[in-house]
Formats: structure tokens, sequence, C-alpha cells
């Protein structure tokens, strides 16, 4: 039986949402805005220098995909993709531009609910849980409770909790509370037990995710985020295909924060990864080992936590690039049977305002030898990444989507 590989590159958009107006991202376009700006000289650095070149994805439908989405594709990413590359375009149909309504509905189940969200005010939590988390989980107090993003709110408040031993409490666009302490001072077993109380006290508030966020460091100058994040997420509400998989007997490998995404549900064996490099590393020596009937699915969390939420748009390309250099170490390793499908979960665009995700189609392009043989066009939803991958393991339809490896030759 056959392989299948599940590739998100976190945040790599190519815009065109037809509902951007919705989420207030009318214009966002993170490839074709990183692209724009490495063409006119403004994303240069001692990382990369010049337009931007991505010549593998490329050559697999990234450019054409991205053109599909707005009109035209970005400068440097105008050739055309090889003949027999499968790509195209899908666009999200959850409710949210989070990360677990982009991967749920990449495994064949939107996001058709409202999740719960806190106010753009100071104070940002209800009074009631922040008394409740203080009590419960034995704390002197809390800092932030505000909306910020994650590396700003540590260097502003780091040292004063350092000092207080209050963690730090924030959220932003998605749905999520985000809990920050130092690893030494406060120790990273308690800062999951408190985002353990947290998880448990959010529950009927519909969040998303509680994500334990610890540093290192001694001084705002010096504070650093490890790679020891852990996501808290609630069960998504039906069967993924990972869910769909394992309960039919397949192997499932879940790489990177993967597990924590899927709140460990059909995630089989998980292989822990910290940064793109590792995590590509993770991903061919998995499926070195790989046998038939195995779902490897991983999640390149560089793009958007390093990079996309810091605006930082030459780190954002030298990224893109570097993922490219290695990508035929992949296409390399990928038999006849298999499918490998590289796509994204949202947009983040670094040249947008604010520091949050944005509504963007995302590619959808497909490797191996079991890719279709024509192009994949525009898709109507995520799920039909999902309905794909449940036909290709020969597992019953998912029932949200199309699977686009019917498409005539």
């Amino acid at each position: 039986m056959s392989r299948a590989v599940l590739a998100v590159l976190d945040s790599v958009g190519v815009g065109g949402a037809p509902d951007a107006d919705a989420f207030g991202d009318t214009g966002s376009n993170t490839i074709g805005h990183i692209a724009e700006s490495c063409a006119a000289g403004n994303a240069n650095d001692e990382r990369r220098t010049g337009p931007l070149r991505l010549p593998n994805l490329v050559r697999n439908g990234l450019g054409a995909a991205a053109a599909l989405a707005t009109g035209s594709p970005p400068p440097g990413l105008e050739a055309p993709a090889a003949a027999g590359a499968a790509w195209g375009i899908a666009e999200e149909i959850s409710r949210g531009k989070d990360t677990p309504s982009g991967h749920w509905e990449l495994s064949g189940v939107p996001v058709h609910f409202d999740w719960g969200y806190f106010p753009r005010t100071v104070p940002a939590f209800p009074k009631m849980l922040t008394k409740a988390l203080i009590q419960q989980a034995d704390l002197p107090g809390v800092l932030g409770d505000c909306h910020a993003s994650g590396t700003e709110i540590i260097a502003e408040l780091g040292e004063e909790h350092m000092r207080t031993g209050k963690p730090i409490l924030y959220t932003s666009a998605d749905s999520v509370v985000q809990i920050a302490a130092h690893e030494e001072t406060f120790g990273l077993e308690r800062l999951y037990a408190v985002c353990g109380v947290a998880r448990r006290l959010v529950e009927d508030l519909t969040i998303g995710r509680v994500i334990a966020r610890p540093f290192v460091g001694q001084n705002a100058r010096t504070f650093e985020r490890t790679a020891n994040r852990k996501d808290l997420a609630v069960l998504p509400h039906a069967p993924t295909v990972l869910d769909r998989h394992a309960d039919a007997g397949g192997t499932v490998v879940s790489i990177g924060k993967i597990g924590d995404i899927f709140a460990h549900s059909g995630t089989g064996k998980e292989v822990k990864a910290a940064g793109n490099e590792a995590l590509f590393d993770t991903l061919l020596s998995e499926l070195e080992i790989a046998g038939p009937n195995t779902l490897l699915v991983v999640n390149f969390v560089d793009f958007d936590t390093l990079y996309g939420h810091r605006r930082d748009v030459a780190g954002y390309a030298a990224a893109l690039e570097a993922f490219d250099r290695r990508l035929p170490e992949l296409e390399a390793v990928l038999g006849d049977d298999d499918l490998a499908i590289l796509t994204a979960d949202h947009g983040c665009d670094p040249s947008w305002p604010g520091s949050d995700h944005t509504r963007e189609c995302v590619p959808v392009l497909a490797l191996g030898g079991a890719r279709p043989k024509t192009a994949i066009g525009r898709r109507t939803t995520f799920a039909d990444v999902g309905e794909s991958l449940a036909a290709h393991l020969g597992l019953p339809p998912m029932g949200s989507g199309t699977s686009f490896l019917s498409a005539p030759a």
C-alpha cells in the first residue's frame, strides 16, 4: 500500500481569499509581498540578497498557484510549472484563520462553529478567569492580561516576571490563551501545570488553544523563547484523516507540533523537532523507515513563528529559499506509489499591519508518483486535501470535500 505525506508550510499563503474582507485582510499576500520586497531590493541583509529564488517550488507550481489566486505571478516566480506538476490553490471555509482550524480542515474536518475570542481591551481576560487561575495554580498574580506580540511582551515584562514570579498572560486575534514564563526561575513543568489549569478553566469559552511559552535569558536584551513550547488544544470535533487512518490500522507519524494541534488524537508516533531544518531532517529520516500504509504529517513552523508574526520579510524570504533548496531531497525519496502534498494552513503576510495571521488562499502542490496527472485547480475548501489523502490511503470518503486524485488526465 502507498505512503502519504502532508507537509504544512505554516502561513505560506498566496493571497486572494474571497472572504478576506471579513477578516480585514483584503490585499494581504504572503508570497506575493515577500517576492515584491525582494525584487525591489528591500529584503537584503546578512541572511539573503536579491530577488526571491524558489526554483524547485516554482517548478512544482508555486508561481502558477499564486497567479491563480491573485491574477499574476509574483516577481521572480513567473516560470511555468514543469510538465506533469500537479498544483492548485485552496480556499478556507472554516470560520477562523487560526492554526487548529486550518490544520483540521486540511485533514478533512472544517470548523463551522465560532471559536471564543478575547476582546482588545485591558484587561483582556474575564476577571473570574484570572482570579480562578491565580487561585487554582497557586500564583502570586499575573502580568500582561492583554493582546500582545509574544516576543514584545516578554521583552517588556520578562524582568518583572522573574522578580515577582507572576507569569505573563496574553492573547491574540486567535482563539488562544498564551502563558509565558522563564524556564529556570519559574520552571518548565510548573508552566505546563499552570497551562493545564487554564485549559480546564476555558473549556466553556470555546477557546481553541492554551499555549505554554517558555523563555530563557537574563534580561530584556537576551530573552529568547525556547523550543519547549506546548500547545494544549481541544479535540477535533469529528474524526480527522489521521484518526480514520489510525483506526483502520494504518501508521501515522506526526512531526513537530502536529501532536499538539490535533490534541494527540490519531497522531500515532509523535516526533519532536525544533526549527525547519530539523523538521526536514526528521521527515526524511522517518520516510526512510516508513513502511507501506504510513501517513506522515509535519508542520514547518518557522515561516509563521519566527518571520510572519514578527513581520520579518527578509527572514521569511531566507527561510523559503532554504526550504526550496532542500525540496529535491524529499522528491528523491518519494516512490511511485507515494503522494506528498505541500500546502499551508493560513497566511501571515510579514508586510501586513499588526502581527496576526492573514486570510489567504493556500498553495496545494502534489508530489510523488501518485500525484494527479493534471493541475488541481481552485479548490473551494481545504478539506479537499484530506479527502485526497483518504482516497490515496484507501479510506472511505471523509464527506466534507472532493478528492483531486480523480481529476481527469
